[in-house]
């Protein structure tokens, strides 16, 4: 992932797990709808190709070891965001479910630097 100022410098750059072959990152231009900071991790097996069959909806509760880690950035692409992780050493290594998946660190430090309306291109 890149962050890149308004003259097109990248100011950041950070590794990333980027989508899979059942979720494949979502390439386009979208734009951040929000930040949650510490947010809740709401399980819809229905949205997940890997579920069992026998999972319900679950909420799990804030903080670092839940799916999302400590920041969800919510994008215009329904159900996708750029996210912490409880598995920091995984970044770049395992795959996601199309959502942009960054170190709790790295996650916190894109939220600080983006606010609504904010574009979001992603690309091979």
């Amino acid at each position: 992932l890149m962050l890149v100022d308004s003259n097109g410098q990248i100011i950041a750059q950070m590794p990333a797990s980027t989508g899979s072959d059942h979720d494949p990152l979502p390439i386009g231009d979208w734009k951040v709808n929000g930040v949650a900071r510490n947010p809740p991790f709401h399980y819809n097996p229905k949205l997940f190709w890997d579920a069992k069959p026998d999972e319900t909806k679950a909420t799990i509760p804030p903080g670092p070891n839940n799916p999302v880690g400590v920041v969800w950035i919510d994008l215009s692409k329904d159900h996708y965001g750029i996210h912490g992780t409880p598995e920091p050493g995984n970044i770049g290594r395992t795959q996601s479910h199309g959502c942009i998946r960054l170190t709790n660190w790295d996650a916190a430090l894109v939220a600080d630097a983006v606010t609504p309306g904010f574009a979001v291109v992603l690309k091979e």
